[in-house]
């Protein structure tokens, strides 16, 4: 596994990224990426790059029983969290432990593929998307999302891991935040030979609880985890503060409340 790929965590790192990551910073956007890619009942839905499954639970609710959605991850820790929630109701789910640059499925056998927050990793993204194109039925859709910025609260931690801790660990906690911009991916989509390419700017005003509950907590489920248990207390006091003070503008009542933005590429697989 590299780097590039995967945002690599270990040990009960997975089961904090369902806790935070999952459920504040992505989770809040799975349900309008299915509803772009316009999923529906008793279609066949790929689920890439699927961390702990937020995209894959709600997309099974929309197949039904007639359909089914599979999600793969290169991270054997978020499959076994994904596996470890309670299935929702719906079409069945299979989790799949693969690269998404070499899936091992069938060609032509998904109507639907999803992909959050997953393409900046991909160390071969033309591959990657040829792998999409390989999987997808002839007409098949595609919808992918991937950060518009750096953002709000991940450059107040990036800068608070900067100057307490080093622009190392900086730079590593800011990898997810390193995607392509909304005109490089749609060239890719295109190079690939997806059809009816369209980009599209989906914001949101998010809502995370106030950085003294959260900051810390988030870290320990990101790569950075071990660094940041390494730290003594004083150091971890002075990241929390540093992004507390930072975000003090946006404090609305026990949350703090920012805009954010993502690029959404959607388009349709080639004619076999």
């Amino acid at each position: 596994m590299t780097r590039n790929e995967q945002w690599h965590i270990e040990g009960n790192a997975a089961e904090l990224y369902e806790r935070y990551a999952a459920r504040y910073i992505l989770g809040p956007w799975a349900s309008g990426l299915i509803a772009i890619a316009g999923v529906r009942a008793g279609e066949r839905v790929l689920d890439l790059a699927c961390g702990t499954g937020a995209v894959a639970r709600l997309a099974a609710k929309e197949v039904g029983a007639s359909g089914r959605v599979t999600g793969l991850d290169l991270n054997a820790g978020m499959l076994s969290v994904a596996r470890s929630l309670p299935a929702p109701s719906g079409g069945p789910l299979e989790w799949v432990e693969r690269s998404a640059l070499d899936t091992g499925l069938q060609s032509h056998s998904f109507d639907v593929v999803l992909c959050q927050q997953g393409v900046q990793f991909f160390p071969d993204k033309p591959a990657a998307l040829r792998e999409i194109q390989r999987v997808l039925v002839p007409g098949g859709r595609v919808a992918v999302s991937v950060w518009r910025s750096s953002g709000i609260y991940n450059s107040a931690v990036g800068d608070a891991l900067r100057q307490h801790v080093g622009a190392e660990i900086a730079s590593r906690f800011c990898a997810s935040r390193d995607a392509p911009t909304g005109d490089e991916l749609t060239a890719l989509f295109v190079d690939a030979g997806f059809a009816a390419v369209k980009l599209r700017v989906e914001r949101m005003i998010v809502r995370l609880p106030l950085p003294e509950d959260f900051v810390l907590g988030h870290l320990a489920a990101t790569p950075v985890a071990s660094n940041i248990r390494a730290l003594d207390s004083v150091t971890r006091a002075a990241v929390s503060d540093h992004v507390t003070r930072e975000l003090a503008r946006y404090i609305d009542g026990d949350a703090i409340a920012f805009p954010e933005e993502i690029n959404v590429v959607t388009g349709r697989g080639g004619v076999a």
